[in-house]
């Protein structure tokens, strides 16, 4: 999608950028709705295609059927689906995935990046947010050659880091979000949009011990909600802001701007 460059106006877009099919379920998917139900635009992208994870499929297999289950969970919220551009446990912070990455997001123009937190337990989240901030960050820079080749553009990006898995980081020490949304009304929407990767129901059990994935993702977002110190919220995102050097204004902070009263700082 190529931005209007005849001074018409243009819609406000909100990109979801993570690691795994999955990934935007559990830690970001609410704030989506939230934005797309006051009016922005939002997309979703998965940077690596989920090849890994089955014990039970071939990696050509479960790829196809990851893709598949994301571009319905991704239809189910009304997100533009983006292609994955790398396999798992090859997102490397690298110049190939900087390129490919860094094109689709000069053609999406976000004005609210929401991706993984720097640090988390595994690297393919912890490469994908260096790389979505980077590509952020480069999308004004012309002598930057995309993959496909895509026009620098102007304008503002404000990016918004997601919760690790489990609210702690890989030594086990709390992380505390700056900024919570409320999603306790939305709470089944993310049930339902989770519930699309049917095939991650036996692998997350055996690999990771999950047990019920869906209840797995309703007890993280009770998790945020305590956090939060606000009473009526049950369920909530959590979210810490990117530095503003090279992306916006130091007050920038339309998430919080956005939500209004879905969103609030810790109580």
């Amino acid at each position: 999608m190529l931005r209007p460059t005849d001074g018409t106006a243009m819609t406000k877009t909100a990109f979801a950028i993570a690691a795994h099919p999955d990934d935007i379920e559990f830690f970001m998917s609410g704030t989506l709705m939230r934005l797309n139900d006051a009016g922005y635009e939002i997309h979703y992208m998965n940077v690596a295609d989920g090849c890994c994870g089955s014990t039970q499929h071939s990696r050509e297999e479960i790829a196809s059927i990851r893709r598949d289950e994301g571009m319905e969970a991704a239809d189910s919220i009304g997100a533009v689906f983006h292609e994955s551009i790398t396999h798992d446990l090859e997102v490397f912070y690298q110049k190939d995935q900087l390129a490919k990455l860094a094109a689709v997001i000069r053609e999406v123009a976000p004005e609210i990046i929401l991706t993984h937190p720097p640090v988390d337990y595994m690297e393919d989240h912890t490469n994908t947010c260096r790389l979505t901030v980077t590509a952020a960050f480069i999308r004004g820079a012309p002598n930057f050659v995309t993959d496909p080749p895509r026009d620098s553009i102007g304008g503002k990006v404000t990016i918004y880091h997601a919760q690790p898995y489990g609210n702690v980081d890989p030594l086990g020490n709390k992380v505390q979000p700056s900024l919570f949304v409320d999603v306790s009304d939305l709470i089944e929407r993310k049930v339902d949009m989770l519930s699309r990767h049917r095939s991650q129901k036996v692998w997350l059990d055996e690999s990771q011990g999950l047990g019920s994935y869906l209840e797995k993702m309703k007890e993280l977002c009770a998790d945020v909600a305590a956090m939060s110190g606000h009473a009526n919220f049950q369920f909530a995102e959590g979210f810490r802001k990117h530095l503003h050097l090279g992306f916006c204004d130091p007050e920038d902070d339309p998430l919080r701007d956005v939500l209004g009263e879905h969103a609030a700082i810790s109580n």
